[in-house]
């Protein structure tokens, strides 16, 4: 179900996760207008919920893999950083975010970048390949996400971090809206509680596990997605609980170092 979403957002280029369609999203999220400019038109589907690639601390000549690459927007920003000596491999199980992505690609004359079809449980990734791992608004659709971080652990050379941001839950959810398609679709109720999230990562072997970004959506872009309405439709919700589930709902940055031994 989710990469038929996703492979829908991406032919018809609108917005999916936790977001408007307002072209704002993306400057919400993180991204300023130099960055969104500097990209290839078509990258940017307004679904991250932060922006790694600007805290990551991308140095030249680095490997750099994307968990989750869409249409391209956080592997473009990090080629631009490690330069032509470096590398990005971007893995998306949605063939047509792949076709878009290699698309854009091919049309900006991006020698740095390749994307690859894979899910982020089962890389087609070597060991210790990548100085850093990055991913935006994208574990959160993973059904097994301690796997995710156990592969992200083993894609990282020893010593290399991983910098991802993503949607997490300070308050559990109703019954009624975990089991709600759209809502696992929309981000949220596939969403992990900031604490389990934070130990999954560490059971992975990560340490320096933290927090260096939080965010609330802001309540009129719960109230506006198409998701969000779909879920209050289905769920009979009121402004205050729509309130209540802005507030239950975080966007987080989280860096983690695999260590050298």
């Amino acid at each position: 179900m989710v990469r038929k979403a996703y492979g829908e957002i991406a032919k018809a280029e609108k917005c999916g996760c936790g977001c408007s369609c307002d072209p704002s999203v993306s400057e919400n999220a993180g991204y300023n207008p130099e960055e969104l400019g500097s990209v290839p038109e078509g990258a940017d589907l307004n679904l991250g919920c932060g922006n790694p690639v600007a805290l990551a601390t991308l140095k030249e000549g680095e490997t750099v893999v994307d968990f989750g690459s869409g249409a391209g927007l956080d592997c473009f920003l990090a080629a631009k950083k490690v330069g032509e000596k470096g590398r990005v491999i971007g893995v998306d199980m949605t063939p047509e975010m792949l076709d878009k992505a290699r698309e854009n690609c091919r049309r900006s004359g991006y020698k740095n970048v390749e994307f690859r079809l894979g899910e982020i449980e089962n890389l087609p990734v070597a060991d210790n390949t990548a100085d850093v791992v990055i991913s935006n608004c994208v574990i959160n659709l993973s059904p097994n996400k301690q796997r995710v971080f156990n592969e992200a652990f083993r894609v990282l050379k020893p010593g290399g971090r991983m910098i991802i941001s993503d949607m997490v839950l300070l308050n559990e959810l109703p019954e009624a809206l975990k089991e709600n398609v759209q809502a696992y679709i929309g981000c949220v109720s596939g969403a992990e509680m900031k604490t389990e999230y934070r130990r999954l990562i560490e059971n992975a072997g990560f340490q320096r596990v933290e927090v260096i970004k939080e965010a609330h959506l802001p309540l009129e872009l719960v109230l506006s997605d198409a998701t969000a309405k779909a879920m209050a439709k289905k769920l009979k919700t009121s402004d205050y609980s729509a309130r209540q589930l802005a507030n239950s709902v975080a966007s987080v940055t989280i860096s983690a170092i695999k260590p050298k031994k």
